[in-house]
C-alpha cells in the first residue's frame, strides 16, 4: 500500500534521511520509533509533501507520489495527523472534521466518525481550542479519516497525552484499521504504545533504518536502548 525506495530528504545542504526502504502492507500498522532528531517527523512530512526529496521514490497503491503537491497525496489517499495536532482552535469541532471532507467530496460528516470518537459528538458545536490535548487527538484524527484515506500517518500522536488516553487511543487505532482496511504508519517515542498497536516496529536513528521488526518477536529491551537519552 505505501512504498518508500532509496528516500533521500535533505534541508538544504544537509541530509536528514539517507536511503530509506519501508513497505507497509495493506491494513498494516508500522510503528516507526526513535529519539528526538532521529528524522522521524521528517519522514512524516516528505511523505506528506511537505519537505521536499531529494531522491527517491514513494508509491501509494502502486502510484509514484514523490512529485506531487500535499493536497494531490491527499486526494490519493494519504492523510496526516501531524505533531501537536495543528487543530483550526476557533472553529468548532464539527467546522475541523468538515474540512477533511474536500478532498472525500462527501456533504456531511459521517456517523461513523462521531461513533469511532463519542466525545467529538457531544462537543461538535464547541470551539476546537477549547478541548482537553487528548480529546484535541482524537478530532485530528477524525479530520484526517474524513478524507477517506487509504494510508494514515501519525506523527507522535501521544505527546502530551495522559496514559489512560494513550490506551484508548491504540484500541481505537486498531478498531479504525480493521473497520476501514487501511494502513496505518505512527511516528512514536512510547514503547508501550507502539507495542499495543503495531504489527511492526521500525528503528530509526541518524536517518537510517537500523531495525525493522514483526511484533512478536520484539526483543523490548533492545528497542528500548535506541529511544533512551
Amino acid at each position: 500500500m505505501l512504498q518508500i525506495s532509496g528516500l533521500h530528504v535533505a534541508y538544504g545542504q544537509s541530509e536528514v534521511l539517507h536511503g530509506l526502504d519501508v513497505a507497509v502492507a495493506p491494513g498494516e500498522i508500522v510503528a516507526i520509533m526513535g529519539r528526538n532528531g532521529m528524522g522521524k517527523t521528517t519522514l512524516m512530512k516528505s511523505l506528506m509533501g511537505i519537505v521536499p526529496t531529494k531522491s527517491g521514490s514513494v508509491r501509494m497503491d502502486g502510484t509514484e507520489v514523490s512529485g506531487l503537491r500535499s493536497w494531490e497525496r491527499v486526494a490519493h489517499g494519504l492523510a496526516y495527523v501531524p505533531q501537536g495536532r495543528m487543530i483550526f482552535s476557533t472553529m468548532t469541532v464539527e467546522e475541523n472534521i468538515e474540512t477533511g471532507l474536500v478532498a472525500s467530496g462527501d456533504k456531511a460528516v459521517s456517523d461513523d466518525i462521531y461513533e469511532l470518537f463519542p466525545v467529538l459528538l457531544e462537543m461538535k458545536k464547541r470551539r476546537g481550542g477549547n478541548l482537553s490535548g487528548g480529546q484535541q487527538q482524537q478530532l485530528a484524527i477524525a479530520r484526517a479519516l474524513a478524507t477517506k484515506p487509504k494510508v494514515l500517518l501519525l506523527d507522535e500522536p501521544t505527546e502530551g497525552i495522559q496514559p489512560s488516553i494513550i490506551r484508548e487511543m491504540a484500541r481505537t487505532l486498531k478498531r479504525i484499521r480493521d473497520e476501514r482496511a487501511l494502513s496505518i504508519v505512527v511516528s512514536e517515542q512510547v514503547l508501550s504504545f507502539a507495542l499495543d498497536v503495531a504489527d511492526r516496529v521500525l528503528v530509526i536513528e541518524n536517518g537510517e533504518i537500523i531495525r525493522d521488526d514483526a511484533r512478536a518477536g520484539i526483543n523490548e529491551a533492545e528497542i528500548a536502548k535506541h529511544l533512551s537519552i
